[in-house]
């Protein structure tokens, strides 16, 4: 990893590039050729490609590497527009630059499965105008008309039997206009997308070539770790650090915010820096915070006042009438993002730049953060966007980046800050705990007539953006309770924000990760009191052929639903739609009524995500949501107590195990819908799948994660 990148280093000689910039009026591609001057207009999101005269084809993308398959996925639209030959295309990660930015969000971020869908138009139109420009080429160079020719692998074709490669023709390809609206493929035509093809950082990966955050390396560098408060908003009332500083390799102690940074030669002086400090911590704003009292505020809100998020018709006057009326209360738990590498950031404060190396999930936030701290502008801040161990969502904040880069502006050098797994578990920002209260009402003929839905739920967007919240209303708190797939005609949401000092954030899926929990288990009670098949019942309140609807029917269709099942089984299911999907599930388990352990036994998993771009992708996301999802649903939850987390480590927070993951079938629907996300909406749907599939399989209701062993064998006893 080079040191001394330069914004514009990739412009060599001998090269097509194309950007591709959205615009507030249209879609615009510029060519960029050697010694011409970066466009001074101000740019929405590009797309970079470059065509080398020896035909090899790099695709720059400013997305991060999440492990999604994303970046192959970029690389195969633009290669499969552009004809290009797929055995001499490559990836490369950009700096964050105003180009890279997404074009709906407004800044270079990768969250919300939006990497292929906010870009789906512009990463067509940039391999169609290349492929557009070398016909253009090769015809003159021929003198024949364009229209006469053709592109295939890498080449520009003629009927009467000439063929020159992309390469030959960049230089002249280069000089030309570039197109505003270039002819695009029509989907029958297309041959990389849709097909099987091996992922462009498998090998490195798998031979151990991936540099990840945690392997940066620079000359000067050094390490911190900080001591941070063992409880919520307690700050340091007094720091002794001479103990700290008689241990070999440590060179300085500083106080970052609410925490003190030990910086040392090595990983391993600074962590026996940081346990040789003595600090005596204020109390913090909750000093008497413990599981008990989360759950004590978080019912205390099911009663008092209460945004309204949705009042559809009359949800009172319905119930009231209703022939039947059921009525539940669920609650989840915090979650935390136990992502395999830990947090990491290495910076580099220097005169006039700043150079950060990060595995960040926002890039633009990064640079602005280290702009804020410097106090240079974010052109002079150099954000090289590592590969990320793991991030669903965590990696999306910048506390970290703060710490490092404070750190190198104090100390005049490099400086790569490292969480240990206690850090992660202690300071984490969790996904919210929630609980909630519903109550829905049945007609005489067994129709679903009325839904009340009370959610009580910390806000993410109240810490990250408090503009969002008007009136009380977290949007991304409700998600998945509004919105949800079934026409119902009287219904009232309501949300609460309760009174607790707990940071929370993005977790993969965000607000639909514990609300489909809710609704989908809820709906399959409204099924059992109007004595109807659950798949039955959901599709019954579906917009028929609308795409939950398409996808629950093919979800029925390829896991047999009301076919035979073994004995002591029972089957599940769950829809949800969230980020341009539909994704339905259904589960098979068994439950041990000895010990309360649930196993299960099968996942099928249908999904409609538009056009399939990468299909090995979607089933991979597919499998690794629903590995997730299980771990969630059986083991995950964080403890509290005496003011803060007590949860320090795996030890404390179960994973899923390696016997514990079913069989998983994946079934990728044919869509005529918009291209939809894909990291995100295959976790949703798993915990009430499982959790309906319980019932059936024992007649017991769970409506708590995670599901109890305990509670389970005392109620099927």
């Amino acid at each position: 990893m080079s040191e001394d990148m330069s914004r514009r280093y990739f412009l060599k000689g001998g090269l097509l590039v194309l950007a591709v910039a959205i615009t507030p009026g249209a879609l615009v591609l510029m060519n960029v050729s050697l010694g011409a001057a970066a466009p001074a207009a101000p740019f929405r999101p590009h797309a970079f490609l470059e065509l080398d005269a020896d035909g090899s084809v790099t695709v720059w993308v400013g997305q991060t590497d999440l492990g999604q398959g994303t970046h192959t996925g970029i690389a195969m639209i633009i290669a499969d527009e552009m004809d290009a030959d797929w055995s001499r295309v490559r990836v490369r990660m950009a700096l964050a630059a105003e180009p890279f930015k997404d074009p709906e969000w407004g800044m270079q971020a990768t969250g919300g499965s939006t990497s292929i869908r906010h870009r789906w138009d512009m990463l067509r139109k940039a391999g169609a105008a290349a492929r557009l420009m070398l016909v253009q080429a090769a015809a003159r160079q021929w003198g024949v008309d364009p229209a006469a020719c053709s592109t295939v692998t890498g080449q520009v074709r003629h009927p009467d039997g000439r063929g020159i490669g992309y390469g030959e023709l960049a230089a002249k390809a280069a000089a030309l206009r570039v197109p505003v609206e270039p002819p695009l493929k029509n989907a029958a035509d297309y041959a990389v997308i849709g097909t099987l093809r091996r992922r462009l950082d498998l090998e490195d990966k798998v031979q151990g070539r991936t540099a990840f955050g945690i392997d940066v390396r620079l000359p000067g560098m050094c390490v911190a770790v900080l001591a941070r408060p063992p409880r919520f908003g307690a700050r340091p009332v007094a720091v002794d650090a001479d103990g700290t500083r008689q241990v070999r390799g440590v060179l300085d102690v500083i106080p970052v915010g609410d925490a003190v940074a030990v910086c040392a030669e090595s990983t391993w002086s600074a962590l026996q820096g940081r346990d040789a400090l003595k600090i005596t911590w204020s109390e913090g704003s909750r000093p008497d915070l413990s599981d008990a009292a989360i759950a004590a505020e978080l019912l205390a809100k099911l009663d008092g006042p209460a945004a309204v998020a949705e009042d559809t018709g009359n949800a009172a006057e319905a119930l009231a009438a209703a022939a039947t009326v059921v009525e539940s209360l669920y609650s989840v738990p915090y979650v935390a993002h136990a992502q395999l590498e830990p947090t990491n950031c290495t910076a580099h404060v220097e005169k006039d730049r700043c150079r950060i190396w990060a595995p960040t999930q926002g890039q633009t936030a990064v640079q602005d953060e280290g702009a804020r701290i410097c106090g240079l502008p974010p052109e002079k801040v150099e954000v090289m966007t590592t590969p990320c161990g793991g991030g669903f969502g965590r990696r999306g904040e910048t506390d970290v980046v703060t710490e490092a880069v404070s750190l190198s502006k104090a100390l005049g050098r490099p400086v790569k800050v490292v969480w240990t797994r206690g850090d992660e578990f202690a300071h984490d920002v969790f996904r919210p705990a929630s609980v909630c209260r519903i109550r829905g009402g049945l007609d005489g003929g067994g129709n679903l007539v009325a839904w009340s839905h009370r959610l009580v739920a910390s806000s993410i967007m109240s810490r990250l953006w408090p503009s969002a919240v008007q009136n009380g209303l977290d949007p991304t708190s409700v998600e998945g309770v509004e919105g949800m797939p079934y026409a119902i005609p009287n219904r009232r949401i309501e949300y609460v924000i309760p009174d607790l000092p707990i940071p929370v954030g993005w977790l993969r899926s965000v607000g639909h990760s514990y609300n489909c929990f809710t609704v989908e288990s809820f709906v399959d009670e409204m099924a059992l009191a109007a004595g109807k098949d659950p798949v039955e019942f959901r599709l019954g309140l579906m917009e028929k052929d609308s795409r939950p609807y398409r996808t629950l029917s093919l979800l029925a269709d390829k896991a047999d639903w009301g076919g035979p099942i073994p004995a002591g089984r029972g089957r599940g299911v769950a829809v949800t739609e969230c980020f341009g999907s539909a994704v339905a599930q259904m589960a098979e388990v068994s439950v041990d009524r000895g010990t309360g352990v649930i196993t299960v036994h099968r996942v099928v998993c249908a999904v409609d995500c538009g056009t399939a771009v990468y299909p090995d992708a979607i089933t991979a996301q597919m499998e690794g949501a629903v590995v997730m999802g299980l771990s969630i649903a059986l083991h995950e939850r964080v403890r509290f107590a005496k003011g803060g987390v007590v949860t320090s480590g795996y030890g404390q927070y179960r994973l899923l195990g390696m016997k514990e993951v079913p069989a998983v079938e994946v079934f990728i629907a044919e869509s005529r819908h918009p291209v939809g996300g894909i990291g995100e909406p295959g976790l949703p749907p798993v915990a009430p799948a499982v959790a309906n599939a319980v019932f059936a399989a024992t007649g017991v209701r769970l409506r708590e994660l995670p599901f109890s062993r305990e509670a389970l064998k005392t109620a099927v006893a």
